[in-house]
């Protein structure tokens, strides 16, 4: 009886690391992962990164920081710094959008 319940746990950790290994495959191949959302960014993406200088979120026009620490990720070498990160869904559909606003805020 051990024994059946051992080969299934191994049968369901197999497939389980078959769909990760899957999931990490089609995540590389593709440039976003998920469908129009930012892709994600890496350390190199930040440090070349054009600062964000608005004082308030690009999403819901907010002051930065008044919610606590503001979300920062980087968008298309752009550092882009949001009130909180349920403003991020918002901004992922219509990146471009928000990216002309802190754009704007740079020209000032």
């Amino acid at each position: 009886m051990k024994l059946k319940n051992c080969l299934g746990c191994y049968a369901l950790a197999g497939m389980a690391a078959l769909w990760l290994a899957g999931t990490v495959a089609a995540d590389s191949a593709m440039p976003s992962c998920c469908g129009g959302m930012a892709a994600p960014t890496t350390m190199a993406d930040e440090a070349k990164a054009k600062p964000d200088l608005l004082a308030t979120c690009p999403v819901s026009g907010d002051k930065l920081g008044e919610m606590g620490k503001p979300f920062v990720f980087t968008y298309k070498d752009q550092e882009v710094k949001l009130c909180c990160s349920n403003c991020k869904k918002d901004f992922d559909k219509d990146p471009e959008k928000y990216i002309t606003k802190i754009r704007a805020a740079d020209k000032k």
